[in-house]
């Protein structure tokens, strides 16, 4: 099949909290990411309560009105009601890559996704010192934090994107109550993106954070949740496009 270079379009949203009253109320959202990207990601809290009945309802939202390929991780709202892995079957099912320490490729692009986790940033890092539940809370964002490793050590691309839903930065959960910000994030899942430098990051969860930031290693991290994206782009569809260089097959998209 004959291949040529060209920039891929990435399209990237986060929060959108299906309920089973979404229905009819996520289709004019994409209404036009055929048209402007190549591939849509999704960067958790899918549903808005873990049930397997919004996941059903989100994947008949997005399927067949999405006709590009969609790459996304869970959130923590997916997994409230003990049902992940019934809500990941059927995404998966409908077409979707859901990611949890996985990776893909689309159109010579590699994509690595975990949730992620909680715990804070830098010297405020929650360390695994004292009672034994701090140490399993640690336990988790550690735990995540090697699952991305992992995955990102997977890809053979030159071109390799981040999905979570966590932030790995502190610098775009800023706008949120500084007293949550030790919920939002995790910065033990900035070394694996830095060691392996990604081209971008993209997150949710952070709904009044910052659109963007970057790593320390300066690569571009960015909040995709919806309900920022229409606070800050009001005139634009919600969702972060990037370009990034990539293959197309035949030629097109």
């Amino acid at each position: 099949m004959a291949t040529t270079n060209k920039r891929i379009r990435v399209a990237a949203t986060a929060d959108l909290h299906c309920t089973r009253e979404s229905a009819g109320t996520l289709q004019p959202l994409f209404s036009q990411v055929n048209e402007r990207a190549d591939v849509l990601l999704l960067c958790g809290d899918l549903t808005d309560n873990g049930l397997a009945e919004e996941a059903q309802v989100l994947a008949k939202e997005l399927l067949p009105a999405v006709r590009i390929p969609i790459v996304g991780v869970l959130g923590n709202h997916d997994h409230e009601s003990g049902q992940q892995g019934e809500v990941q079957r059927i995404l998966q099912d409908a077409g979707i890559h859901v990611l949890d320490g996985s990776t893909c490729e689309i159109l010579g692009v590699g994509f690595a996704g975990v949730k992620g986790f909680a715990g804070g940033f830098g010297r405020r890092a929650l360390g695994p010192w004292g009672e034994d539940i701090i140490k399993r809370f640690v336990h988790e964002a550690v735990e995540e934090a090697l699952k991305l490793e992992a995955a990102l050590g997977r890809l053979r691309t030159a071109q390799r994107l981040a999905l979570l839903h966590y932030s790995p930065i502190q610098a775009t959960v800023e706008g949120e109550p500084p007293e949550i910000y030790a919920f939002l994030g995790c910065s033990r899942l900035e070394e694996p993106l830095n060691r392996y430098a990604v081209n971008a990051i993209f997150h949710g969860h952070a709904h009044h954070g910052s659109p963007e930031g970057l790593t320390s290693a300066d690569i571009p991290v960015y909040n995709v949740s919806v309900k920022l994206l229409q606070r800050s782009y009001p005139d634009q569809p919600p969702y972060r496009m990037l370009e990034v260089p990539g293959i197309a097959a035949n030629g097109s998209a």
